[in-house]
């Protein structure tokens, strides 16, 4: 199962990428929105985790495309900023959950496999 994080910080994309492998997933990394979209043109992703703010293109930006293009892939979307305005405005996605920055590996793995069991791709 091959996994997609989205994050301008090198420390959280590390981090998810050592909890992840740790639990059999296949990784890949980007650090931005243009980079994320290039990524899955060239391969297939079963789910996608998500920075909300960063520069340039935001994730609600990025979430509207891989939305349109990829619908059935799902999105986690994890900020920093969990205020009620930005879980607010995830609610108004597509995404099929959310996670506030900083998060523990088990919270991110129960996230993951939370997901994963709704969507029916469990592996």
């Amino acid at each position: 199962m091959n996994i997609l994080i989205v994050d301008d910080e090198r420390i959280v994309l590390d981090s998810c990428k050592r909890v992840l492998e740790a639990d059999g997933y296949s990784v890949t990394l980007v650090s931005s929105a243009d980079k994320a979209l290039e990524a899955m043109s060239a391969e297939a992703f079963s789910l996608i985790l998500m920075d909300i703010k960063m520069p340039g293109r935001d994730g609600m930006s990025l979430m509207r495309e891989v939305k349109e293009k990829w619908p059935d892939i799902p999105v986690i979307i994890m900020s920093g900023y969990a205020t009620n305005e930005t879980v607010t405005q995830v609610s108004k996605t597509d995404a099929a959950s959310f996670i506030a920055k900083p998060f523990t590996p088990d919270e991110l793995a129960e996230a993951i496999r939370k997901v994963l069991e709704k969507e029916g791709s469990h592996e």
